[in-house]
This record gives C-alpha cells, structure tokens and sequence, in this order.
C-alpha cells in the first residue's frame, strides 16, 4: 500500500487508528485510504422524541415506538426509536461523515444489523467506522471492495446498534498519485 497524501504509511490524509470527528473536513477518501483495523469517527447526534415519533409513525407504528403510555408498559419502559430509525440516522452520519468525500460507487448489500440496546429520546449517538477487510477488484482495475463495520454507541459509551456490510470505493486515479 502506498503512503497516504499526508505521509503516514497506509492511512489516508488525516485519518488515525482511533481518528477523531471532523478529521475527514477537505479530505477525499479513494479505495487505497481504507486498511483493515482502521477505525474513523463520524461524530454525533442528539436523538429527539419527535424524531423518534415522526420515523415511527410513518414507518414503524409499533407502539414501544408511537405510544408513551403503551412504550411505558412495555418490557422497554418507555418510548424508544425503532432500529430502522437507529440504522437510518447512522447511515446520515456515514454519508455527512464519509461517503460524501469518498469515491463510493455504492454497496452490494450488507451481511447483518444487530440492535444491541434501546435508543431513547435525549440519547447522544457516535458513530465508529471500522474497515475490516479490503480487496481490489480482479476484474474491474478501478474499484476495489471494503468490508466494514458501523458502530453506534451511546453517551455512557454502550453500543447500542452495529452494521456490517460492503461498499466499493473507486481507486485513485494517475493524476492525483
């Protein structure tokens, strides 16, 4: 693997092992930016129970999702997101975060989606990418393929939803070598 544009062997520009959020401002991320073991911070959001009643109500009206009163007698103890909601603010993140820097040329699906604990109201999300493993493609020299890992995790540092799956990146073009 080349050096990176900002020096350090195998690690795009401004990106670390643990690389901290808003470090990936200006970048432009391309297939040869991505090593296994490499995690990047997205950032963070503060989820609002209108946000979880909008999503639920038009999406998932279960009632641990669009009922207070129901979502307290329930095994949760009151109103939490739906886990597509989960998933669809962690995909805002890596899109904010990632995507729109990088050469994605989209995903051919992903392997599995855990919801590890509930997502309540007032609960601030930070969101880890980790790239697990990558390989160029042996067929088509200007992609390659990285597997990768999705971590939301809450602000008492629990793990509350992950996302594995697979996305290709282009590789980067001669002029920019």
């Amino acid at each position: 693997m080349r050096a990176a544009p900002d020096g350090a062997a195998g690690m795009p520009a401004g990106a670390t092992d643990n690389q901290g959020a808003g470090a990936l401002a200006g970048k432009r991320w391309y297939f040869e930016d991505f090593h296994p073991g490499q995690q990047i911070d997205l950032g963070q959001r503060t989820v609002t129970e209108a946000e979880i009643l909008a999503f639920a109500r038009e999406f998932d009206p279960q009632s641990f999702h669009v009922d207070a009163a129901a979502a307290q007698a329930s095994l949760y103890g009151g109103l939490i997101a739906s886990g597509w909601h989960t998933c669809s603010m962690m995909m805002r993140m890596v899109v904010d975060g990632l995507l729109n820097s990088a050469s994605g040329m989209g995903s051919p699906g992903l392997d599995g989606v855990r919801w590890l604990q509930p997502v309540r109201a007032g609960d601030t999300l930070r969101v880890r990418y980790l790239t697990r493993q990558v390989k160029a493609s042996s067929t088509r020299p200007d992609r390659g393929v990285v597997w990768s890992t999705w971590i939301a995790t809450n602000q008492h540092g629990v793990d509350v939803c992950t996302v594995d799956g697979m996305s290709m990146y282009g590789r980067r073009p001669a002029t920019e070598d």
